[in-house]
């Protein structure tokens, strides 16, 4: 009998073999919507311009006639027409919040123009150039650009723009004035609130406590740990002086006071291994402060030359946790199983499924004996390091002397871990779900599960005001009492088109909408973002029910998704000629890339080198439940052809 790790890998195995068929990749389209967006930016200029001189006397004369024509009309007749218009406007934009088919609602704006035309001969007269062509290339130019500014840029036709796009459109976050770092927006901060909410309670299980560190790190700290230094050493920041002072001759401005240089300058924190365990050897003394368990929410800082918003900026947010301990069992066991609490929030919150390895010795955090990582695959094929845990060995207890008395009374060195998620999270939870329509949210990490669109009762209709002010609140408590997030968007001045358009962009997994004829069927209307095709109309005695349960298949239905795309995406046994093939020109912008390749290696650093060179591919993690199963015995290199060491998964990566 294979122990529960050992069948946990051969089940990776079944699945690989399965080669099941990529998973199925929504996008609902919006290019037809843009293309018309785009055709009603042209200028009217154009057309009045292709009007032959000789018939401008013609248009003239039409024009002339407008008054006349009108006069012609009895008063009668022109209150029935005006009459008939307002009812046609009235109905169009009722059609309009229903959100009915810009092809089904022609005709309507049709027969309200030729109304129209009936009042007012003029309203279908060619109208006279009234700016001249610079005034039109700059109102062109401009509603280009607001075009433009809301297009998401399909991801077969760019997957990296797509991505920007989607960060930008959503209003998830966008640059700021310092080169590198990023301003999150509401939207995008309240996801990682959901993310931070989640973790912190398994932090806590874990039996790590919350604390907070200086941000300023002194040189000499970093200096103690030398693999750590030269690790960070290209990506910090340093604060060399403490005040600043007025240029003395008057040309510069501001600058950094010559006398206020510091003896030891400060370095912004890119990590906090230095200054937690300088921390540590004050609290730890004895075996019964062992283990001590630290964690901290914090903003760090690493000077990165090229970035992408959530993936790789200068500043980001993360949680660092870090511990020490009497044994290397102990340390070891503490790291894996903090690794274990990132997959299962991966999947069960963000419906993101990984795969959990080790690193390579060549890819592993400075100043560790092992680094252990969760590996995601996004849609375009690239693996996203999703989350580290790192067994640091004794390194740092000894470049900070931290002992402990053990219980036989004699000095030891503590053992050392620390582990770590980051606001790059949110960049795989964007890449893996989401469509060519929006971002698309998994509804347990969903800032808002439900949004409830209502529609108004007409003007002068009190009593079904009154009846849907009645439903809707006990609708909302409904669904609030089963504990979902909801949000009602009452907002009288944007139709309520627009409203489902920006919410469905906004990734919000179910839309309700409720109006005055809803409210006597005593039904509602759901609209899934994914899942499932078409409106549903529900009793409102069974909104609560239905919804929680409706939710609960969107959250399964993208999990299973993204398990089939990463199954479908894994490469078994390939040679090397064929990965590097496959690997050697593809691009982040390409979508629905190769995927990743699962193969017999030697651990080598040299070897390990030219392939990134050759093809840009590096080794992303020794996976853990088929090398405890021992599947790469036997096999021989799929590069050196020398005896297999492990099974590696190679790819391109973020």
């Amino acid at each position: 009998m294979l122990p529960s790790h050992a069948r946990t890998g051969l089940c990776l195995l079944t699945m690989l073999a399965s080669s099941m068929t990529r998973a199925f990749q929504r996008a609902l389209p919006r290019v037809s919507r843009s293309a018309g967006a785009l055709s009603r930016v042209l200028p009217r200029a154009a057309e009045e311009s292709s009007i032959p001189r000789c018939h401008r006397s013609s248009t003239a004369r039409l024009m002339s006639t407008t008054a006349e024509s009108r006069a012609d009309l009895s008063e009668e007749q022109k209150t029935e027409l005006e009459g008939k218009i307002k009812d046609k406007g009235d109905a169009i934009r009722r059609m309009k919040d229903e959100g009915i088919s810009k092809e089904d609602l022609a005709p309507h704006i049709t027969e309200l123009l030729d109304l129209k035309a009936q009042l007012d001969p003029s309203a279908a007269a060619p109208k006279p150039a009234k700016k001249n062509k610079q005034q039109q290339k700059s109102k062109k130019k401009q509603q280009t650009d607001d075009v433009e500014s809301d297009y998401i840029t399909p991801r077969a036709e760019n997957y990296s723009k797509w991505y920007n796009d989607i960060i930008r459109v959503c209003e998830l976050a966008e640059t700021s004035p310092v080169r590198g770092c990023m301003v999150i927006k509401p939207w995008g901060m309240s996801l990682w609130d959901q993310v931070r909410n989640d973790l912190d309670a398994r932090i806590k299980d874990h039996g790590a406590e919350n604390a907070y560190f200086p941000l300023l790190i002194p040189k000499s700290f970093l200096s103690k740990e030398a693999e750590h230094v030269d690790g960070f050493a290209k990506e910090c920041a340093v604060v060399t002086h403490h005040r600043l002072t007025a240029d003395p001759s008057g040309e510069g401005g501001l600058i950094a006071d010559p006398e206020a240089e510091l003896e030891d300058p400060l370095i912004i924190r890119p990590t906090s291994e230095t200054m937690i365990w300088n921390m540590f050897k004050k609290w730890i003394v004895s075996h019964r402060d062992l283990p001590l368990k630290m964690n901290q929410w914090a903003n760090v800082m690493r000077w990165e030359m090229r970035t992408r918003p959530f993936l790789r900026t200068s500043e980001f947010l993360w949680q660092e946790g870090h511990t020490a301990h009497a044994t290397a069992e102990g340390a070891i066991k503490d790291s894996k199983d903090m690794l274990d609490q990132y997959a299962d929030m991966c999947e069960k919150l963000l419906a993101i499924p990984v795969v959990k390895g080790a690193k390579s010795p060549s890819e592993r955090f400075a100043g560790a004996e092992e680094t252990y990582t969760i590996e995601a695959l996004m849609q375009n094929g690239w693996a996203l390091q999703s989350g580290t845990s790192h067994f640091l060995g004794q390194s740092f207890g000894k470049a900070f002397d931290v002992t402990f008395q053990d219980s036989d009374g004699s000095q030891q060195m503590v053992w050392g871990t620390s582990w770590g998620v980051s606001t790059r999270l949110l960049g795989a939870l964007i890449m893996t779900h989401s469509d060519d329509a929006g971002l698309v949210l998994p509804p347990r990490v969903a800032p808002v599960q439900v949004v409830v669109v209502p529609i108004p009762a007409k003007k002068n209709d009190e009593e079904g005001k009154a009846e849907l002010e009645n439903a809707l609140d006990k609708l909302v408590a409904d669904l609030k009492g089963s504990g979902l997030k909801v949000k009602v968007d009452d907002r009288d001045y944007v139709r309520n088109g627009a409203k489902y358009f920006e919410w469905e962009r906004k990734g919000v997994p179910l839309r309700v909408e409720l109006g005055p004829r809803d409210v006597k069927g005593g039904v509602c209307v759901f609209k899934y973002r994914v899942g499932s095709e078409g409106k549903e109309t529900i009793s409102l005695d069974e909104v609560a029910a239905k919804a929680t349960a409706g939710l609960d298949s969107v959250q399964e239905f993208l999990l299973d998704s993204a398990k089939e795309r990463l199954a479908g995406n894994l490469n078994l046994m390939a040679t090397y000629d064929e990965m590097k093939d496959a690997l050697e020109k593809d691009e982040a912008s390409e979508y629905d890339g190769p995927g990743l390749y699962l193969v017999p290696w030697k651990c080598d650093a040299a070897n390990e080198e030219k392939i990134k060179d050759e093809c840009k591919a590096t080794i992303r993690c020794y996976p853990t439940d088929v090398n405890e199963a021992g599947m790469h015995e036997g096999k021989k290199c799929f590069y050196s052809g020398e005896d297999a060491t492990h099974m590696a998964l190679f790819g391109r990566a973020f």
